[in-house]
């Protein structure tokens, strides 16, 4: 086959896209825009005072659902990710809830049977309702991939049975409902830093799916994300296919009503048969040429999506032996913090991640990440890189500060650890990896709404397809399953779900 395909970014989405394309024979060119690959796999180095470079991730920490016959295991099986150094987290124990005033800590499990019987030594008497929560979470699971397949906007909106329905349910009902105990409801959200948690709006299929891939496993990637995107851009050089980085794509051309190609920045045209692009949906919008094709509606439509609420993250370089290492993750949150209606312009709460040390018990570097809103920092958004001044350094700082103090609550000596600490804000995401507002999961998704928040791969012109984490479903596990959707739409691939889960 010599059909060509340009892939516009190389995060996970555009790399599993530019894999299974290259794959069934495509001639693949990903452009990245960046001067290192990977989006938010991207790993990055950092030097304590001691000298030593220290590794740490821009967005990947964990993922779910990896154990044989589990929900991500047959897509990085066929991507060839099995191979790398992924190491399990706790079985008894993958993620730890804490509140810093009471002190009081709960214990989330692997295995569904093991997940009640955890928190169950935490609520006696609600075993009943833990069951239903954790059974319901496994039949999602267990229907992940069928009866309708891979999760699409058109399933989502017009599917009168299967999984896709909890598109159009409320998450927050459905907690409060299951849970009925204020403080198991609170507990049972308590992890969902890696997504968005907001009553109004957050689809039950998003809370449930997340949940559920990491109830079933939980692992880290030992040596970074990083080695996700370098294996997947191997795979597709070793097929044919090309990545190229300093690659800004900076309009998509539009000719005889389909695209015809892409123009750079230093003004060099590529074109092609196919292009996907991995960029959000209003950025791929204001890339396409003016014609009658996109309609200004169409155009308005992607520059009005609402985006979810950025992250603050502080890397932590810690002193040698000061602070052991923990195979699990702990979400700390204040004790008057409502889950459900996050302020990010207070630190209310922070996911402790640590990084699996090269060997020995005692933890290297950890990152401490809290949600942060993009009004925190829109003053500094028109200035350079790195020469934003003293007044937002102090922004970090104030923040970094806020974070740690909440963490120790849960991690004793971790400030006496502490050795040199590197932030980022949702600015620093929005300059690398043109993030709108610096979104971290994407287009916020409304069960109110589904017709218009969660999107499909199509796009007016019948050969520019979109793919990512603001289509369906963000994390690992969802833009992995939408990168089969967005290929799908390729007529020669309409069947690769079978060829994947066989």
């Amino acid at each position: 086959m010599d059909k060509k395909v340009i892939i516009i970014g190389s995060g996970l989405g555009g790399l599993e896209c530019g894999y299974i394309l290259a794959r069934h024979g495509f001639k693949v060119t990903v452009l990245e825009q960046d001067k290192h690959p990977g989006g938010c796999l991207q790993t990055f180095r950092r030097r304590g005072s001691d000298g030593e470079a220290r590794l740490f991730d821009t967005g990947f920490h964990y993922v779910g659902g990896l154990g044989e016959g589990q929900s991500l295991y047959p897509l990085f099986s066929w991507f060839g990710l099995m191979d790398l150094p992924w190491k399990k987290l706790d079985v008894d124990c993958f993620d730890e809830v804490v509140f810093s005033g009471s002190g009081a800590r709960y214990p989330f499990a692997s295995g569904h049977g093991n997940f009640v019987a955890r928190l169950l030594e935490c609520f006696p008497g609600r075993k009943k309702e833990l069951e239903n929560y954790a059974g319901f979470l496994k039949s999602v699971g267990d229907n992940i991939y069928s009866p309708l397949g891979f999760p699409s906007a058109a399933s989502v909106q017009t599917s009168e049975n299967g999984m896709n329905v909890l598109f159009g349910r409320s998450a927050y009902d459905f907690v409060a409902g299951t849970a009925g105990d204020p403080l198991l409801a609170k507990v049972l959200s308590g992890t969902a830093l890696k997504m968005e948690l907001q009553a109004g709006t957050l689809p039950l299929y998003s809370f449930a799916q997340i949940n559920e891939s990491f109830i079933q496993s939980a692992w880290r990637l030992k040596g970074g994300g990083g080695q996700i995107a370098d294996s997947l851009i191997a795979s597709i050089r070793s097929m044919g296919g090309e990545v190229r980085c300093n690659a800004r794509v900076v309009s998509i051309t539009v000719k005889d009503g389909a695209a015809s190609g892409v123009t750079l920045e230093d003004g060099e045209f590529i074109g092609a048969d196919w292009i996907i692009s991995d960029a959000h949906p209003s950025v791929t919008a204001s890339l396409i040429d003016e014609c009658r094709e996109v309609r200004k509606i169409y155009r308005r439509r992607m520059a009005g999506l609402e985006n979810t609420f950025g992250m603050f993250t502080a890397n932590i370089v810690l002193k040698p032996g000061y602070l052991k290492y923990l195979n699990r993750n702990i979400f700390v949150h204040r004790d008057d913090a409502d889950l459900w209606c996050p302020d990010p312009s207070r630190t209310e709460s922070v996911m402790v991640h640590y990084y699996v040390p090269e060997d020995g018990e005692y933890a290297t570097g950890l990152d401490l990440i809290s949600p942060m809103s993009w009004e925190s920092v829109m003053e500094w958004n028109d200035m350079p890189r790195k020469h934003r001044g003293d007044e937002y350094e102090a922004v970090k700082i104030k923040k970094a500060q806020e974070c740690l103090e909440l963490a120790s609550a849960a991690v004793p000596g971790l400030e006496q650890a502490v050795d040199t600490i590197f932030t980022s804000t949702p600015l620093t995401y929005g300059s690398y990896l043109a993030a709108p507002h610096g979104t971290a999961f994407g287009v916020r998704k409304d069960w109110n709404n589904t017709i218009g928040t969660v999107l499909s791969p199509r796009t007016p012109l019948p050969n520019l397809l979109l793919t990512g984490q603001s289509l369906n479903l963000h994390g690992i596990l969802g833009v992995s399953m939408t990168s089969v959707l967005t290929c799908m739409n390729i007529p020669e691939l309409s069947g690769l779900p079978a060829e994947i889960l066989s």
